[in-house]
């Protein structure tokens, strides 16, 4: 609904952000919020992150890619449908720049290790915390609805925080 992206971008004004999200609702949320607050440092598409990312997004010009909270798809036939693929991450690594950041978190312990086990896989990324490892949420993270939530039903949260190698 937009609530974290607003928190970071009212926290740091002078970073630029944009916003993707295909939930109508959600960016009607985020439109509300980003007038509510005067942010001007916030661009916001409705429309699905790989195509934008691919179509839309030069190579090489992403500081930093967040990904909070996807969908996990529990069921093993739905996996296919999980974001956080060799597609995806080739995608990410052509659009971030050399040592930019994709962070990622989620509340579903079996898909964290799933991110965690194709990230660490993927050379054109190092794991910040070390192989194997999840990060420390960083601060300028603010916690999200689905957060609380999974800490109400007594899940964990795992960050993932991984620099975009360059190609020697």
């Amino acid at each position: 609904m937009g609530h974290s992206l607003t928190h970071m971008a009212a926290a740091m004004p002078n970073i630029n952000f944009i916003g993707i999200e295909v939930h109508r609702p959600g960016v009607g949320s985020l439109l509300n919020q980003v007038q509510q607050l005067g942010l001007t440092n916030i661009r916001v598409m409705s429309h699905d992150a790989v195509e934008v990312l691919k179509h839309m997004i030069p190579e090489h010009s992403l500081a930093r890619v967040l990904l909070f909270f996807p969908d996990p798809w529990h069921k093993t036939k739905h996996h296919k449908r999980r974001i956080v693929q060799v597609p995806f991450l080739e995608l990410l690594h052509s659009r971030l720049s050399p040592e930019g950041v994709f962070h990622s978190a989620t509340d579903w312990q079996p898909y964290a290790e799933w991110m965690l086990e194709m990230m660490d896989t993927f050379a054109d990324f190092s794991n910040s915390a070390g192989q194997g490892n999840y990060a420390i949420k960083p601060n300028y993270r603010p916690e999200t609805k689905f957060e609380r939530r999974g800490q109400r039903l007594g899940h964990g949260v795992w960050d993932l925080l991984y620099i975009n190698q360059p190609k020697a």
